[in-house]
């Protein structure tokens, strides 16, 4: 079976309108009521003036109403903006303005986070609380391209700030229908989903891979262990998805013993010690490995479930059809159709991001085998996962340096049992200046979302003795190294 390039529009209206296609906290819907709600909301989007080509942002849950607002952007071919839940408010601020949102849609409060507070201090001006249904008016449909905008992902690179990958919908959609494929997906399959939509794990991984292969998604507003296995089980999940993180919670809880789940396979990005576990403790047999980037929609590459199993727990995996591989000083790098047209509004980003000959730079270290097959090794840049989130650390650095006492800050990513990796920073003080260590935590807790905050930090006269290259710079790997040391890691 072959590719046909397609809209999300074109795709939604092909589904069989009885069949289930979403169990949230709040209810079940079928195909037929999302593609009802999706046109309600580019009505509603349309009358307050957006058009084609415009942004709008969403900042709330996994639920129906996020789905509805990214579906009825899609058949006006506005551009979603996912916004990140944990977020604070200077965080929400730089991804509205750097993408030039039109609109912001979003819900009052959200695991006793307060967005309404957070939006009225930006003051962005068309921010829309969408608690309550949207005012109703007719869509007028529109032409819509496979190659337009359909998302702006915002990602976590090397800088202090993220830069957004510009997603088209035949990207994403076909990336959706290609891992499907790999891992077997079916229309009477039930796929648990734990990703936040807010990321490509969750919009494209997730909620598009169900919507190609016309399956249900269950999803909750947001991952807690119990509450997905206590789902999963009622709902009789056949797939599930996720990392490392979360697969170890899912096995690590209380309630996992007497919970009886049926699922057969699904991905995951984790290791090989993971992986097996996944298999033999949870009993998803045919689960694939997966390994991607936002900026190419986001899988490269997929087991397959067929795979033998050594070669999905070991994460070796091929590339999707019109996808190209190549190991360039160490670094995967790629072209084809996934990638993305670009970053918003960031041309010095974009040159960055692409070889002279057009390959995507992934920033990734890894192997081809004889046969195609990659095997990702580790990550070139400084950027380091918490618990799935991507962490730069200059993102970090920046908060500890709007301290009024913080001459220099370096943030590293440590070993944690739990989250993969947390951050740990080293700072020095200006002279004459006094600070503590608990203040500066409670300085970045105020300021960034909760992953970023460091975990450990500690005050230093300087970084001579830990190291520093010629030109003065830490080195971070000897910094690294000190910090499992002297936390005992």
């Amino acid at each position: 079976m072959s590719w046909e390039r397609q809209t999300l529009g074109e795709v939604l209206a092909q589904r069989a309108p009885g069949a289930e296609a979403l169990v949230t906290r709040t209810g079940r819907f079928t195909y037929g009521q999302m593609h009802h709600e999706a046109r309600a909301v580019a009505g509603a989007m349309q009358a307050m003036g957006i058009r084609h080509g415009d942004r709008v942002g969403v900042l709330m849950g996994n639920d129906e109403k996020w789905l509805a607002l990214f579906y009825g952007a899609a058949l006006l071919g506005a551009v979603t903006v996912p916004v990140n839940t944990r977020f604070k408010a200077a965080e929400i601020d730089f991804c509205l303005e750097q993408s030039g949102c039109r609109a912001l849609f979003y819900v009052e409060r959200f695991l006793n986070i307060d967005f309404g507070a957070m939006v009225r201090e930006i003051g962005f001006s068309n921010a829309v609380e969408v608690s309550g249904a949207l005012p109703a008016a007719p869509f007028t449909p529109v032409q819509v391209a496979p190659d337009d905008v359909l998302l702006i992902q915002f990602t976590s690179g090397t800088t202090a700030y993220p830069k957004g990958a510009m997603l088209t919908h035949d990207g994403m959609l076909r990336d959706a229908w290609a891992a499907g494929s790999r891992i077997g997906i079916r229309a009477d399959d039930r796929y648990f989903n734990c990703r936040p939509f807010f990321h490509v794990a969750g919009s494209t991984l997730s909620a598009l891979m169900a919507l190609v292969s016309g399956a249900c998604l269950v999803t909750l507003p947001a991952f807690e262990a119990g509450a997905a296995l206590e789902l999963m089980e009622r709902e009789r999940c056949t797939l599930l998805s996720g990392n490392d993180t979360i697969m170890q919670l899912l096995m690590g809880h209380a309630d996992f013993p007497r919970r009886k789940l049926c699922v057969r396979g699904g991905w995951a990005a984790a290791g090989p010690q993971t992986m097996r576990a996944i298999i033999e403790v949870l009993g998803a047999k045919h689960i694939c490995a997966a390994y991607g980037l936002s900026e190419c929609s986001p899988n490269v590459v997929m087991s397959d479930w067929r795979d033998p199993e050594e070669l999905r727990i070991n994460g070796l995996a091929l590339p999707h059809e019109g996808v190209e591989l190549r190991i360039s000083d160490g670094e995967i790098q790629v072209r084809g159709w996934n990638v993305m047209k670009g970053y918003c509004n960031n041309p010095e980003a974009n040159a960055k991001a692409f070889t002279s000959d057009g390959w995507l730079r992934t920033g990734d270290l890894g192997e081809l085998t004889a046969d195609g097959r990659l095997r990702m090794v580790g990550r070139l840049k400084d950027v380091f996962r918490v618990g799935g989130e991507n962490v730069a650390p200059a993102e970090v650095e920046e908060v500890l340096l709007a301290h009024p006492a913080v001459e220099t800050a370096q943030v590293v990513g440590v070993p944690d049992a739990r989250l993969g990796e947390v951050p740990c920073a080293y700072v020095t003080l200006k002279a004459g200046k006094s600070a503590t260590e608990a203040e500066l935590i409670d300085w970045t807790k105020a300021r960034c979302a909760n992953f970023r905050v460091p975990r450990y930090l500690r005050i230093v006269d300087d970084f001579e003795a830990i190291g520093m290259t010629a030109s003065g710079k830490v080195q971070k790997t000897k910094l690294r190294e000190h910090a499992l040391r002297e936390f005992n890691l």
